[in-house]
This record gives structure tokens, sequence and C-alpha cells, in this order.
């Protein structure tokens, strides 16, 4: 016999990492500094709070890299370096460092990032999560072996 639970259970989103008006003040700083419209500026800044939680909760730093899409929020977030820091210090007891490496962006890395995002209970928006491999050549999209 199988048994349905009462209510579906609720996927977590990276915005409740941080207060409702340091999430406003980094998706607005993103928007700013790296020309996103506001929408996409507080989906990519969710996206990256999932991500950095992920990373920082589950030690997989190393192998872990954000997408190309996501990456600005992360150095939104960066260029508040008190929030950073004492966010970084308060939920993982040390700092998240940024070594940027986008040769990594590959259709497997990004496929286990997303899948490390969702095991943390986070939801993900696919849409985001893009690699070099959905490029089509002999168009290029600068960050891939299609390149």
């Amino acid at each position: 016999m199988t048994i349905a639970p009462e209510r579906p259970v609720a996927l977590r989103v990276g915005r409740d990492l941080v207060s409702p008006e340091l999430f406003d003040k980094l998706a607005a700083f993103c928007a700013d500094e790296y020309g996103l419209d506001v929408e996409m500026s507080a989906r990519v800044m969710n996206e990256a709070l999932a991500f950095l939680w992920t990373m920082g909760t589950t030690g997989k730093g190393d192998v872990m890299a954000p997408s190309k899409a996501v990456d600005p929020a992360w150095h939104a977030f960066m260029l508040h370096t008190q929030e950073y820091t004492t966010w970084c210090e308060e939920h993982f007891g040390r700092y998240l460092h940024h070594a940027p490496n986008s040769k990594t962006r590959t259709l497997g890395l990004m496929s286990d990032v997303m899948a490390a995002i969702t095991e943390a209970g986070f939801a993900v928006d696919r849409s985001l999560w893009g690699f070099a491999a959905e490029c089509n050549e002999p168009a290029c999209c600068s960050d891939g072996p299609c390149c």
C-alpha cells in the first residue's frame, strides 16, 4: 500500500537565505552592475544563493561552478564584502572563495550542480543553468568547447 503525503513539501528558495532587504539590495545592484532587468536579476540572485548554500553546506566547492547566467549574482554578493563575509561565517564558519574557471561549464558539471542544489531541497530554475554545449556552431557563446 502506498501512502501519499497530506500536502506536498515545498522546495526552498535561495532568496529566503537572506533578509528581504538584503535580497532586494543585492538584486538591484546586480541589475545595475550587469545590465539585467529587475526580474532576471532577482531570478539569478535566487539561484546564486541556493548555489552558495549548497556549496557551503556540502563541502563540494572544489567541484561546483555557477553557470554563466548565475555567476554575476555571486559577484554582486561578494562585492558587498561585509554582508557576504558575515553571511558565509554565520552559515558555514568560513569564507566561500570564488576561483573562476569558465572552461569548466560543461553539460556534466551543470547537471551535477543542479542535482546537488535539488538534493539540498531547493527549487532550480533550469533555464539559468545553461552550458556551452547548448551552443549551435558556427555560432559561439564564448565559454566552452564550441568556440
